[in-house]
């Protein structure tokens, strides 16, 4: 009785090495070492040059090393993900680093006295002072310029969604994408030569908002525009089916479904606007008084505040430290207005009923 011969086992392809799911983090270490190293052994003053370094070295030996073990198709993917997380950190690092300035910067004379005070009669040259009126005049401009700008960036984007169709509607989305790319210098010279060289209008908050909500409009439009598209189109046809007309079944149906992703766009629009600079610098002039009436008159807000404190400090640090707790608190702002976007988005966000 012959016996046959088994064949040779073949290695199995899915049981080939790999590397430990330590070794990204080793890897990362020991690039970062080495990077340092080559940065004081060639005299690099900058850390920046040393992260770069570091940075070129991991993905370098990311893919040597995993060449090495694991064969080059798998060391292909191991650097595309070297590279994502590189991007991440290159991106991460410089808010970080804003953040960690500003607030370090920023603390040292915010307290309740720096909020709860104007400036009055206090030189840039003296300590005390604070930044309630640029508080209320940032909040009464920006509210104006949400007021102003939502409903017609609302409308507008059901328009382009719901009804929309031919030369009118694709002209409204060419100017639209034009004012999206508009400078913000742009909007406070329109306003200014429109409301206060044409019609003979004084500097106030009102004027500085009409030009915030010129920028603020083409953002809600496009962020309502793309939830809207979201919005599956069985829950309208569903409506339409059971009789009720199409502007109840926008109002109804439509709108509810959508309304937080509106909402953090309308907020991200908002976000957007807080900071600017140029048009309050044209139309709202600054006033180191309170001036609770944003229709009469010129009012601070604070990022006017922060640019008019730098530009006066002359060496002073009292000014300097005010800028920077002023921009503290303009960053603490745009914060609680994302988390409160993120908590109206979750609120209203629908649920399946049983």
């Amino acid at each position: 009785m012959s016996h046959a011969t088994v064949p040779a086992k073949r290695p199995n392809s899915l049981s080939a090495a790999r590397l430990p799911r330590w070794s990204p983090w080793a890897i990362a270490i020991g690039s970062v070492a080495a990077g340092c190293a080559i940065g004081l052994g060639g005299g690099l003053d900058s850390h920046l040059q040393w992260g770069l370094i570091a940075a070129l070295l991991f993905v370098l030996a990311t893919y040597g090393i995993a060449t090495k073990v694991e064969g080059r198709r798998q060391a292909k993917d191991r650097v595309a993900t070297s590279i994502v997380w590189v991007a991440f950190i290159l991106a991460v690092v410089p808010l970080a680093s804003l953040v960690y300035e500003t607030v370090k910067r920023g603390i040292k004379v915010l307290d309740p006295y720096f909020l709860t005070h104007s400036m009055g009669f206090v030189t840039s040259y003296e300590t005390g002072g604070g930044i309630y009126h640029a508080i209320l005049g940032t909040l009464e401009q920006v509210g104006l310029a949400t007021l102003i700008s939502v409903p017609i960036g609302l409308l507008t984007a059901i328009y382009l969604v719901e009804y929309g169709r031919g030369k009118l509607a694709k002209a409204v989305t060419f100017f639209v994408d034009v004012m999206t790319g508009i400078p913000s210098i742009v909007a406070g010279l329109f306003v200014l030569s429109f409301w206060i060289l044409i019609l003979g209008f004084g500097f106030s908050g009102f004027a500085g908002s009409m030009a915030l909500s010129i920028l603020m409009i083409p953002v809600v439009v496009r962020s309502t525009e793309e939830m809207l598209k979201l919005v599956p189109n069985e829950l309208r046809e569903a409506s339409l089916a059971l009789g009720v007309p199409k502007w109840r079944t926008i109002l109804k149906v439509v709108l509810p479904t959508s309304i937080g992703g509106i909402t953090t766009g309308v907020m991200l629009a908002v976000a957007r606007i807080a900071g600017e600079t140029a048009p309050v610098l044209l139309l709202v002039f600054g006033n180191p008084l309170i001036n609770t009436n944003p229709f009469d008159g010129p009012q601070a807000s604070l990022p006017l505040y922060i640019y008019q404190q730098y530009a006066s400090s002359g060496g002073s640090q009292a000014a300097y430290d005010r800028a920077w707790a002023a921009a503290l608190v303009l960053i603490a702002f745009i914060m609680i207005l994302n988390l409160v976007a993120r908590g109206i988005a979750r609120w209203k966000a629908p649920t399946s009923g049983r």
